[in-house]
């Protein structure tokens, strides 16, 4: 049985996605908002927002350890 349970961190990504897409989405012109359009959109979306999240959590970290070791 699977874990329908999602994680804080697949949360946030979840909703940085859907903010992103939505923030994008709206700046398209009507007439290049297809089906197609937003299917690729919402893909590269959610790999932006993990891009992003995984790079601020490792600059965050690797800050905190500098900090750690002084």
């Amino acid at each position: 049985m699977p874990n329908d349970k999602q994680t804080v961190l697949e949360g946030i990504v979840e909703d940085v996605g859907i903010e992103l897409y939505q923030k994008v989405w709206n700046a398209i012109s009507k007439e290049d908002q297809t089906e197609e359009s937003s299917k690729a959109l919402a893909i590269n979306s959610r790999d932006t927002a993990v891009f992003v999240i995984q790079r601020f959590m490792d600059k965050f970290n690797d800050a905190a350890e500098e900090l750690k070791d002084k």
